[in-house]
């Protein structure tokens, strides 16, 4: 089955998406606790206040009969049986360390499932104002409300690779990987912008050697898919999705090739 993905559900997924981050910033811009889960990762009210918000307009739009699995659902415990069709993933709040650092690196990802890719994925900033949108229509970005334009993925240059690294997850093994990159300059960015700093052209790949979910990854890997990049394990296979237990292996995001 390949799914029929318009410009306008495009649209009203990106407009979810950014009803969610108008919710997380009441949220951020006030005083809120923060709890622990079971696998010992931060919550917040953000979080579950978001992902409710999302869940509910999805299941009031014209894809309500797909299976939804958020990732604070899951972790309490509530995940649908997804079958063999299309499903969405939702991280309501990607980057909840640097929402509760006041950092403006975390996102509102949204992504829809078919035959084991990610079909259609929107990435929303609220801090900073910025939605990317992924699909087989194409890769598109939004600034602060100005009228959207097309974004593609980059080739090297000659004097190397930029490449784009978790800024909380760093780990010896990443180091190891980028150390055996031809690299012109490195920077870190939190949550699932740093797919869309190479989608954007910003940044050669993005090199994940740490655990990571499916709700964390799948949008982001629509808009670098859409942009003329891939996603691919080590062995250099595509990354897919509906795995058992919802858990990525290590992974590497790439631009153009050379």
């Amino acid at each position: 089955m390949t799914l029929n993905i318009t410009i306008g559900l495009m649209e009203q997924i990106g407009d979810l998406a950014k009803s969610a981050g108008k919710e997380i910033m009441k949220i951020y811009n006030g005083d809120f606790t923060v709890d622990t889960k079971a696998d010992a990762s931060p919550v917040t009210e953000a979080d579950r206040i978001a992902e409710e918000l999302i869940i509910r307009g999805l299941r009031e739009g014209v894809t309500a009969q797909y299976p939804i699995i958020g990732e604070e659902a899951f972790a309490a415990g509530t995940a649908p049986e997804i079958g063999s069709g299309p499903f969405w993933l939702v991280d309501a709040l990607d980057g909840t360390k640097s929402f509760i650092s006041k950092s403006a690196e975390f996102t509102v990802n949204i992504a829809l499932i078919d035959g084991g890719i990610p079909a259609l994925g929107v990435v929303h900033a609220p801090a900073l104002g910025d939605t990317y949108w992924g699909s087989r229509s194409g890769a598109f970005f939004e600034s602060a409300g100005e009228a959207s334009k097309t974004i593609s993925c980059r080739a090297p240059g000659s004097d190397g690779m930029v490449v784009v690294a978790s800024r909380n997850h760093r780990s010896p093994e990443l180091e190891d990987y980028i150390a055996e990159l031809d690299v012109k300059s490195s920077t870190s960015a939190g949550s699932s912008l740093k797919f869309c700093l190479v989608a954007a052209g910003l940044a050669d790949i993005y090199p994940r050697l740490g655990r990571t979910m499916e709700w964390d990854t799948a949008a982001g890997q629509a808009v670098v898919m859409a942009a003329g990049g891939s996603v691919r394990k080590l062995d250099d296979s595509p990354l897919t999705y509906a795995k058992a237990g919802f858990e990525n292996p290590h992974f590497v995001v790439r631009g153009l090739d050379e």
